[in-house]
């Protein structure tokens, strides 16, 4: 066991054993990868927030629906995750009314329903992506720092194990570097956690209006069938 006086937080990372380091150094990596998912995560979906926001409000506004549908498809990355699930939606409307002689409504109505619902769910996907690395880190990184915590508590007394004469003074250090692991465990935990709940409400609620718009849609679909 290496004894310092120095109590400097550099220094008790420094003369920390080597497997203790390690576990310090995996928790920053873990914290540096949930930081940069964190600042990607928001500006996502506060660029999803605005462009929803701007469809539903081009949506609307009374205009053609195919017009609408040929301004979205030609800028599809730009005009957002709504504006796909309704270019999706009207483009197999359009397919079906072509091809349904018949006029059956349901059989009309089937195809944008489904498509909707798939793009749907590959938007939810993009959004939701991530989110499980920053729950994981939020509730893993404690224990690592803990397993740091314990490793070097445990190195600290059999170092003591060597000494003729034991004191606080000589203990103070181990036990420091050892607590280090669980500071920067829970450093690395808690961004994660309070952004994976605050992430997870934002996504529900752009989930709850692209379901509605979904029902409203094909309500509206389903009075052009008649």
């Amino acid at each position: 066991m290496q004894v310092t006086n120095d109590m400097s937080l550099l220094s008790l990372i420094t003369h920390a054993s080597v497997p203790v380091q390690l576990i310090m150094l995996m928790l920053l990596g873990i914290s540096i990868m949930s930081w940069t998912y964190i600042f990607a995560k928001r500006l996502a979906i506060k660029r999803a927030h605005a462009q929803t926001r701007r469809f539903e409000d081009d949506f609307w506004s009374g205009g053609d629906l195919s017009m609408l549908q040929q301004a979205v498809a030609s800028r599809r990355d730009e005009q957002g995750a709504l504006a796909r699930i309704f270019d999706a939606g009207m483009t197999e409307f359009l397919k079906a009314r072509r091809g349904n002689a018949s006029g059956d409504a349901t059989a009309v109505l089937d195809g944008p329903r489904r498509a909707m619902r798939a793009a749907y769910q590959r938007e939810m996907d993009a959004l939701e992506s991530h989110l499980n690395f920053l729950a994981s880190a939020g509730s893993v990184s404690p224990y690592i720092g803990l397993l740091g915590t314990v490793w070097g508590i445990m190195h600290a007394f059999i170092g003591l194990s060597n000494m003729q004469q034991a004191t606080l003074a000589s203990v103070a250090p181990g036990i420091a570097e050892a607590l280090i692991a669980t500071a920067i465990g829970l450093f690395a935990a808690i961004p994660a956690v309070v952004a994976y709940n605050r992430f997870t409400n934002d996504i529900d609620r752009i989930s709850i209006r692209f379901d509605s718009f979904v029902d409203e849609f094909l309500n509206i679909l389903q009075r052009q069938v008649r």
